[in-house]
């Protein structure tokens, strides 16, 4: 599927599906081309800092007041939002789960969500939750969107069509996708189901990290992100607006498409970026860098340096250090983990880890390469390595993350994932250099 894209990430764009919608020099005037309505759509305060603020002027066939009519609630049971307890009988433990089985059974975008961890409040904007997509069908006349963050998408197996308000993004494996705040969204699978994994972020939007001493170049390029043209619909069929806020979901019918923008112009607005083009750094020499330095993208907190969420990933890259131990090391943290892997094998869980799978290290519960991992590097010839044909992520966050009650029974839960360490044997003998 061929789309066309706008380069560059947080750029003030503007685009138009019909030539001349855009008013030119002014953004509501008193009477829009093509009869059409102007609405400005903001995901910051008005008065947020210039480099802070965000909003995206829409020149519509229907303003969103008319997107929407009674509501009534419905219920997504599989969908949860923190702050969500379940005393769900596990103890306290590293957890890893292999994949989640795509069902025969018909799944949206909507109905296929499984939550599988939260974390944070979403009454006070902080925190997230970790989420499981099985789509086998298309949203038919069928549109949401969340007020309760933003929508990270991470394709594992399949691919989808999302149409959004500001236009059309497909997204596969390697992909993500970014839906803002209160954008209006449909997703179709291209060419079979697709099984991913969503981080729903209630905290500051994501934005890109600081490369501090790294200068202006490498990690996540901001020419890479693309973000869609304006595409619209003009349907005057029975539709279904679902929105999401504080946890709950509300349905309405309306009689026609809210994906009805012509025109637009501004910084806010859903986007995608490949993986593939995330220019690492590394050891050079020696050692082992914090995982810190393979972030994509952070949602910022109130305190410097600590986020609310960071993006990170585990790329194809070169190994070279000397004298070193290459895998990530052991190590607790007070950060929390969420783990999973697109293709391929992490290098330090190359048993048991397996594409579409999930591991959960929370706040303070120590992990690092398994038994084999760990022997495997400690002997192996110091050669330049090249990892290929692998895409791991993280998803970390300053809160604790809390399982659901679906995450807990899963049947592809490892209850014997501790024991990936036991086999890790005393060396210590009293001498310089143990047997």
């Amino acid at each position: 599927m061929t789309l066309r894209y706008m380069p560059g990430f947080g750029n003030d764009f503007e685009t138009e599906a019909l030539e001349g919608a855009l008013p030119q020099g002014q953004n509501s005037p008193q009477r829009c081309p093509y009869g059409l309505y102007a609405e400005q759509l903001s995901g910051s305060p008005f008065t947020a800092p210039r480099g802070a603020n965000e909003r995206s002027w829409l020149y519509r066939i229907r303003p969103s007041v008319k997107h929407v009519g009674r509501f009534r609630p419905v219920d997504l049971p599989f969908w949860k939002t923190a702050p969500h307890i379940v005393r769900h009988g596990l103890p306290l433990g590293q957890i890893r789960w292999g994949p989640v089985p795509i069902p025969d059974e018909k799944l949206t975008f909507l109905t296929g969500i499984r939550t599988i961890t939260t974390a944070g409040d979403v009454y006070s904007h902080a925190g997230m939750a970790a989420h499981v997509y099985l789509v086998t069908e298309a949203m038919m006349d069928e549109y949401f969107y969340n007020a309760d963050g933003e929508l990270l998408i991470v394709p594992q197996t399949g691919a989808l069509l999302i149409f959004t308000e500001f236009g059309k993004i497909s997204v596969g494996p390697g992909d993500i996708a970014v839906i803002p705040r209160g954008v209006k969204f449909t997703v179709a699978p291209i060419g079979g189901p697709s099984r991913g994994y969503v981080c729903e972020n209630y905290g500051a939007k994501l934005t890109l990290p600081e490369r501090g001493p790294i200068g202006a170049n490498c990690l996540a390029n901001p020419r890479d992100f693309k973000t869609p043209v304006a595409a619209f619909e003009d349907k005057e069929t029975p539709c279904r607006v679902t929105v999401k806020w504080c946890g709950d979901f509300h349905v309405t019918d309306i009689d026609h498409s809210p994906l009805d923008v012509v025109a637009w112009h501004g910084n806010y607005a859903p986007y995608k970026y490949d993986l593939r083009t995330f220019s690492p750094v590394g050891a050079l020499l020696f050692d082992h860098p914090d995982p810190s330095i393979f972030t994509v993208m952070t949602s910022p907190s109130g305190e410097a340096g600590t986020a609310n969420i960071d993006f990170v990933i585990f790329p194809e890259r070169w190994q070279v250090a000397e004298h070193s131990f290459r895998p990530p090391w052991y190590h607790m943290n007070i950060m929390s983990e969420f783990m999973g892997l697109i293709y391929g094998r992490y290098d330090a869980k190359e048993e048991g880890f397996t594409p579409g799978g999930m591991s959960l290290h929370n706040c303070m519960l120590p992990h690092g390469p398994d038994a084999g991992a760990f022997e495997k590097a400690s002997t192996a010839e110091l050669k330049p390595v090249k990892l290929t044909d692998t895409l791991a992520f993280m998803f970390e966050t300053r809160f604790a993350h809390q399982l659901t009650e679906f995450a807990a029974q899963l049947p592809s839960l490892q209850h014997d994932y501790v024991e990936c360490w036991r086999d890790i044997a005393k060396k210590f003998d009293g001498s310089p250099e143990p047997k």
